[in-house]
């Protein structure tokens, strides 16, 4: 198997599904981005906590899924959830 790369590295051997920005009141709050790579799915975040710079995102993760099924339905409630908090999410 494999190593994984870091998030926010490149991803030559994974296929990039999508990306997701959220923003609110014009500010970044945070980024996912899901790459399969066959035998899993990779969604990699990148968090921009009130009062930082946004050039200095924390990265939780990366949260590894079985099938990007899964990895979808993490994003897709992680989107909702963003909605409901006042965000604009947009496909990057």
């Amino acid at each position: 198997m494999s190593e994984k790369p870091a998030a926010g590295a490149p991803s030559p051997a994974g296929r990039e599904l999508f990306i997701r920005h959220a923003r609110r009141d014009g500010r970044s709050v945070a980024i996912m981005r899901a790459v399969d790579y066959g035998d899993s799915c990779i969604v990699e975040a990148e968090i921009f906590p009130p009062g930082t710079p946004d050039t200095a995102p924390l990265r939780p993760g990366p949260y590894t899924f079985g099938d990007t099924r899964e990895a979808t339905n993490f994003v897709t409630e992680a989107v909702e959830a963003l909605m409901y908090l006042g965000c604009d999410v947009q496909a990057a």
